[in-house]
């Protein structure tokens, strides 16, 4: 059986992270997702046409974004899910463990160490923090909440290179600051504000405001096309 890991064809390593457009990437995460879901339900192939139509893509795009980490697939038979699987979690990183920190653990917080998700794609929040005494010490999905203080000595001594941001805007600089200082490689942040941070420290905002506002578009969009198809309002 032929190997289908990456094997892109000039350096012979992976493509830098500033070669591959944050929307490939983003992409390669609903690829994987579906394929996983694939596998649960028995499908052992695939061809690029069937999952780009299960995901809103042409078949075009997705060779197009797996073009950027190398050839991938069998003629006449696709993609092997398993195999694709694996060589995509070798491209994203999550065909090994990461372990996470968690700074501020107020409705959202929770919600989230709730998350099962995180671990199937091997993230495991191990450690959450947060400034307001009257939260130190309470347990919250089997984690104890720590002072903010504490958070140089865990992250090394859990081996954290993770951290997650929950906290409202006003506090988020000084959450990542503490995340930075404590050797932190990577912050999610999901304060609505845009961080500060050293270039050696990757940063990815998620503003669930931003989100609403991307569908409300698509769907005032989706409406003013209708209306105009009807000529219920004119075109431009």
């Amino acid at each position: 059986m032929a190997d289908i890991r990456p094997q892109p064809a000039q350096s012979g390593e992976l493509p830098s992270d500033a070669t591959v457009p944050k929307v490939v990437v983003s992409r390669l995460s609903l690829y994987l997702r579906e394929l996983q879901r694939l596998q649960a339900a028995g499908q052992e192939t695939i061809s690029s046409g069937q999952l780009g139509t299960l995901l809103g893509f042409s078949d075009a795009q997705v060779r197009k974004d797996l073009g950027f980490f190398g050839q991938f697939g069998y003629p006449g038979v696709g993609y092997r899910c398993e195999e694709l699987i694996r060589a995509m979690r070798d491209i994203l990183g999550t065909n090994q463990s990461w372990n996470v920190a968690m700074v501020g653990v107020g409705n959202l917080g929770q919600a989230l160490l709730g998350y099962r998700g995180f671990g199937r794609q091997n993230f495991t929040i191990v450690a959450a923090f947060d400034a307001d005494p009257a939260k130190v010490g309470q347990t919250v999905q089997g984690l104890t909440i720590q002072p903010v203080e504490d958070l140089p000595e865990t992250v090394r001594d859990k081996q954290v290179r993770l951290g997650m941001i929950v906290v409202p805007a006003q506090r988020a600089q000084e959450a990542a600051d503490r995340l930075v200082a404590a050797g932190v490689e990577g912050i999610v942040n999901f304060a609505p504000v845009t961080l500060t941070l050293p270039p050696h420290v990757q940063n990815v905002g998620v503003d669930l405001a931003i989100e609403l506002e991307q569908l409300s578009f698509a769907v005032t969009s989706k409406l003013l096309r209708a209306a105009e198809a009807n000529g219920t309002i004119a075109g431009p």
